[in-house]
């Protein structure tokens, strides 16, 4: 917690010479102008914590637009959907563009779903040989370069404590899941998307 207007009149008054001509009384005009230097010390003090605050990309909210700068948002994916995101939404991709080393694994794309607000399961297609057992899916060999994402239809998000007054209460679609796992998935594969009502 930053120091208050009291601590800081306390300091500046602590600095005064001893004296008759240096009163320390509530009501001196000395104190009273004191105070006045106190209230904006403590303030800009209070800015600072503040700005420990925004120098965290999941916390941020004043400098939101600042960090989206430096880490190239709104990209291709994010750029559709500019003015229809929350607040928390737009922390979620900055924070995802700034953390993601990539990955190949299922696993992968789950948790990269779940950090966008999504949650997911993955479907992989195995090329069928002779030993697999009658039930196994019948798949020729280019199946065994695509996969699939199953997800809502419609995935809701709502209002949480961290958003603004000007985020809606709800949000929904999937357009946002599908740029991001097609931008990212390896460049040899195919996605396809599954949506279960």
């Amino acid at each position: 917690m930053g120091m208050t207007s009291a601590d800081y009149l306390a300091q500046l008054q602590a600095l005064l010479p001893q004296g008759p001509a240096w009163p320390r009384e509530a009501d001196a005009a000395l104190t009273q102008l004191l105070a006045a230097w106190a209230d904006e010390l403590a303030r800009v003090d209070g800015r600072a914590a503040d700005l420990i605050e925004e120098a965290d990309p999941r916390t941020t909210a004043e400098l939101l637009a600042d960090w989206e700068r430096v880490a190239g948002l709104p990209d291709a994916c994010v750029a559709a959907l500019a003015g229809t995101q929350t607040t928390a939404q737009r922390r979620a991709v900055l924070v995802a563009k700034l953390t993601t080393i990539g990955g190949q694994s299922a696993a992968y794309f789950i948790d990269l779903a779940a950090s966008l607000g999504y949650t997911i399961t993955v479907t992989e297609f195995d090329l069928h040989d002779v030993e697999d057992n009658v039930e196994h899916p019948l798949t020729a060999a280019p199946w065994q370069y695509a996969w699939q994402v199953n997800a809502a239809q419609d995935t809701i998000g709502t209002f949480t404590v961290i958003d603004t007054v000007e985020d809606p209460l709800a949000w929904w679609g999937n357009d946002l899941l599908e740029c991001v796992i097609n931008r990212l998935k390896p460049a040899h594969t195919h996605v396809l998307f599954a949506y279960t009502p």
